[in-house]
């Protein structure tokens, strides 16, 4: 298999850690690629049209994308468990789907600042967007921080992950202030080798 990421996504993290923490790791090859919204550059876009990355191409030749669907593929593939049967595989999907979504406010943030030029920026628009990982922090940090705990799932794989890239791209906010339970989380999750063998250069 090949796996299309870059060392700086979010959502590649996610799936690469997903693979370490599965034992895939000899069965897919990591191909690096770059790119914008305003340039996709070498993004896979024969793969993914969206122009998106994290893109998989499975050992049949076929395209799997977003992340979200490659994980649920590869623990599918692997039978690491990652996504638990019945009704506790809801609350998995909702937490996960909460970090996604905090990953895709973070980005919009960090495009604002890199991608648009100085005088057509929005304030507005990314106070807009922290504050919607505000929310989803504290509802984690109050109401999901038993997910975060146990055997590992994917949920905790993308909170880990979402957290990284807050670090990577907007340390300067200070999200654990207020926070002590989910970072903790953080701290504790940051170390385990598959976090670390992925961290965002």
């Amino acid at each position: 298999m090949q796996l299309f990421t870059s060392p700086t996504t979010p959502f590649g993290r996610k799936v690469e850690v997903q693979i370490l923490e599965s034992g895939l790791s000899t069965r897919v090859t990591l191909t690096r690629v770059s790119g914008t919204p305003l340039d996709p550059g070498t993004m896979p876009v024969a793969h993914n049209p969206l122009g998106k990355i994290p893109a998989l191409i499975t050992d049949a030749g076929a395209s799997v994308f977003d992340s979200r669907v490659i994980c649920r593929y590869l623990d599918d593939l692997s039978g690491a468990g990652l996504y638990p049967k019945d009704a506790d595989l809801w609350p998995v999907l909702t937490l996960e789907a909460a970090a996604d979504g905090i990953v895709d406010a973070a980005i919009l943030m960090a495009y604002e600042t890199r991608l648009r030029p100085e005088e057509l920026r929005y304030d507005d628009w990314v106070a807009g967007q922290w504050a919607k990982v505000s929310r989803a922090l504290d509802w984690i940090e109050a109401d999901a921080m038993g997910l975060l705990e146990g055997p590992l799932t994917m949920a905790q794989i993308a909170v880990g992950c979402a957290l990284g890239y807050l670090d990577f791209r907007h340390g300067t906010r200070n999200w654990p202030a207020g926070r002590p339970r989910l970072a903790a989380f953080a701290a504790e999750f940051a170390a385990r080798p598959a976090m670390v063998a992925t961290a965002p250069k």
